[in-house]
């Protein structure tokens, strides 16, 4: 895809998945008003009108939110929405192609990080490689999780080996880039794994928002070999 084809993509995505995030505070009691114009500014970003306008409106918004609440209430999805949101207005906002490729390529190498960093840290930390951490996250998770799946902290071989494979992946993520169908099978193995965390933990945010920077990585992937 072109650079062009590839921000327009990544808009229309964007504008889905922040209407689904301001929609849950709709359905809520709490905040209706704030989070209203945000929705429909979301929605005219997936219609496509007066796109560069509406981005850059989407990120001042989001600037707001981080005041209001004094800081990124939602931690990780959050963060990357307003990273997204960034890029693409800086994007708009660029005076020539090669300031555009710029503000794309620096999304790609974050969502890169983003994976990388997340396995580092875990690495790192005895519970995550004794498996121990992940025991934890189905005993005592706050997020719906069933009571039968909580059975699977009882189960700690199994989630030794899923720590592993989560942390391994994770921290060799980067070496996606050195193959296009790499870096195709790495997006649908991250994508099934934020979609396994909506479906068990209810972290839903996470793999609508994670997926709307996939684009960056394909594009740049491609500029970077080409």
């Amino acid at each position: 895809m072109s650079l062009p084809e590839v921000v327009q993509v990544m808009s229309v995505m964007l504008g889905l998945a922040v209407a689904q995030q301001s929609a849950e505070h709709l359905a809520g009691a709490r905040d209706r008003l704030l989070f209203l114009p945000r929705l429909i500014l979301a929605l005219v970003l997936v219609s496509g009108w007066q796109q560069a306008w509406v981005t850059w409106a989407l990120f001042a918004y989001g600037v707001v939110l981080l005041h209001r609440f004094d800081g990124p209430y939602n931690g990780g999805s959050d963060k990357m929405t307003l990273l997204i949101t960034a890029c693409l207005s800086a994007y708009h906002l660029a005076p020539d192609t090669r300031w555009q490729e710029m503000a794309m390529a620096y999304l790609a190498v974050q969502l890169v990080l983003s994976y990388f960093v997340s396995g580092y840290i875990k690495i790192i930390k005895a519970e995550w490689r004794s498996g121990e951490a992940l025991c934890d996250v189905f005993r005592f998770s706050a997020y719906p999780v069933s009571e039968r799946l909580r059975g699977w902290a009882e189960r700690p071989g199994v989630l030794w080996l899923m720590s592993w494979a989560v942390m391994g992946f994770e921290v060799l993520f980067p070496l996606s880039l050195l193959h296009p169908a790499a870096l195709i099978g790495a997006l649908v193995v991250a994508g099934t794994f934020h979609l396994a965390n909506a479906c068990l933990f209810g972290l839903n945010r996470f793999f609508w928002i994670w997926l709307c920077a996939y684009p960056s990585l394909i594009w740049f992937q491609d500029r970077v070999l080409g």
